[in-house]
């Protein structure tokens, strides 16, 4: 068997007593590619923050458990500290400074210089750089990774696969580089382009570093990986050679979980044939988010789920529709063409959105419940305003009593109207979300991430007001979401997002495997697919 590099022995973490990792071991073996699995919030980035020794690890209790190198303990209290463990990693966003050629970038902080005679005279620091030595271990490096360009060309301009290999080649040009961590390093890449690099990460093994690859791409995982270890919800769930499962169990390991908020139904509920939203061809400009064309539409009446893994372009869909970020395509709203990159006017055609940022976006944390509430419709549709000799002031009055009765009708638990956003608890908070955007009598509304960073208590109470405010009210509801429990709970059904573009339409009933396969980009090959991906409303 192969010599253990890596272990995390019992490791736990928590945030201000929310356990996030509780009793990790997990190891990896001398040139061992090992897969780190789990959905959104499974503790991946918090487990290699520990192995990084990253600032947000320390400056909250730091962890419990062991962390061992080689076999010997170790506490990493800086990523420069992890570097000279010999530990690397490749991030998802790239760390490149575009006006700096190639060698420049995988030399950055560890150049190769020649004394000089101010140096000699003044210090180390005016030394020059000695760029043959440097383009030659940067060629050394690139040549690893069998990638044919020369090292002195511009960063600027070059395509993101290129950047990619770029910044494997400078974690390898590291010396005495014994661990190296891939997050997500496929999920910019094309096809040819991820299979490239897939077999640059295998010939890295073979020199016996060991990899830790982090992926949702769970057909990737399968080619490429000796063993998968799974996290779910800050636990382990299991490791096992990948020779011995396949992506249909792991996609079960890692999305299956017991679903406590169950399956709302009412004969009450009207949908109708009618198309009430039709997108077209939708691109969105959303960081880390984006949207590469996609095509949808949305019966009056309905409640439509959209899921997705972070970062394929779930969020951007109504941010861009609502003009939040630059986006492009035909929107078609109740038969009317819908301007784009214009938030007032998409507002004013009876559609609101409740924003997944509900602190940075959503409210004015330092200002009162009610103005709040009414802030948006007396900035589009002059609400709760009235006109004095020429002046235009608040109605104070209206703006209470308005406020009184969306506490009463939502349940928000709070002092009074006049107390401070701010000092609500999550839960509260987005139901002033809520009640902004219901006070602008929407036909239609967006709601992303609705029960974010909220307890299961105040998470079911959200639910259940969408659910009656499309049941009482024939109010259509688009909920963009991470948490597929939840819109199985009332969606009619889910629209699945992958690298900015619809991977397909489940039903809530759909299992979790065929959820996991689709989030993470892999084809469901089964007899049930054509019923699994019915695009009936696409």
């Amino acid at each position: 068997m192969k010599d253990t590099l890596l272990r995390f022995s019992n490791v736990s973490k928590n945030y201000y007593g929310n356990v996030v990792l509780e009793n990790i071991n997990f190891e990896v073996r001398a040139g061992e590619i090992h897969a780190l699995i789990g959905e959104n919030g499974a503790g991946k980035s918090t487990l290699m923050n520990v192995l990084f020794g990253m600032p947000v690890i320390h400056t909250t209790g730091g962890y419990e458990g062991d962390v061992l190198i080689n076999g010997e303990k170790v506490d990493i209290k800086s990523p420069y500290e992890a570097m000279h463990a010999g530990i690397g990693m490749v991030h998802q966003e790239f760390m490149l400074i575009p006006g700096f050629t190639i060698t420049e970038n995988i030399k950055i902080n560890r150049e190769i210089t020649l004394p000089n005679m101010v140096s000699r005279i003044l210090g180390k620091r005016l030394e020059t750089l000695d760029m043959i030595k440097m383009n030659t271990d940067a060629r050394k490096a690139l040549d690893t990774l069998d990638m044919g360009i020369e090292e002195f060309t511009l960063v600027a301009g070059l395509p993101v696969g290129h950047k990619q290999f770029i910044e494997i080649a400078r974690e390898i040009d590291k010396s005495g580089i014994k661990i190296l961590v891939f997050d997500e390093p496929t999920a910019v890449l094309t096809e040819s382009e991820a299979h490239n690099l897939l077999n640059a990460i295998r010939r890295l093994s073979q020199l016996g570093i060991g990899i830790i690859f982090i992926s949702h791409r769970l057909d990737e995982v399968i080619d490429v990986a000796d063993r998968v270890t799974v996290l779910r919800d800050g636990q382990l769930v299991t490791t096992k050679e990948v020779k011995d499962t396949n992506a249909v169990e792991i996609a079960q390991l890692m999305i299956g979980r017991s679903v406590t908020i169950e399956r709302v139904h009412s004969d009450k509920r009207k949908i109708s044939d009618d198309i009430m939203l039709s997108v077209k061809g939708l691109r969105v400009g959303m960081p880390g988010e984006m949207v590469r064309g996609i095509d949808l539409e949305v019966r009056k009446g309905e409640i439509i789920g959209i899921g997705g893994l972070a970062g394929q372009g779930k969020l951007g869909i109504a941010n861009g529709i609502m003009g939040t970020y630059p986006a492009r395509g035909e929107v078609i709203f109740n038969g009317k063409p819908l301007k784009m990159n214009a938030p007032h006017l998409t507002i004013a055609s009876g559609i609101a959105f409740v924003s997944e940022d509900r602190k940075g976006v959503g409210l004015l944390l330092n200002e009162s419940i009610e103005l709040n509430i009414a802030f948006t419709d007396m900035q589009i549709n002059n609400g709760f305003l009235h006109k004095f000799a020429g002046f235009t002031i608040k109605n104070y009055r209206e703006i209470r009593k308005h406020a009184e009765r969306m506490i009463k009708d939502l349940d928000i638990r709070c002092k009074s109207s006049l107390q401070n956003t701010g000092s609500l608890s999550g839960g509260n908070q987005q139901k002033v979300c809520v009640a902004r955007a219901l006070t602008q009598k929407p036909q239609f509304i967006f709601v992303s991430e609705p029960t974010r960073g909220i307890d299961v208590g105040a998470k079911k109470l959200i639910l259940d007001l969408l659910f009656k405010l499309n049941e009482e009210y024939g109010m259509t509801i688009v909920m963009t979401s991470s948490e597929l429990a939840e819109m199985r709970s009332i969606c009619d059904k889910i629209i699945i997002i992958c690298n900015g573009t619809v991977a397909g339409v489940l039903t809530p009933d759909a299992s979790d495997a065929d959820f996991g396969l689709m989030m993470s980009g892999s084809r469901i090959r089964n007899a049930g697919d054509a019923a699994l991906t019915d695009k009936g409303g696409i």
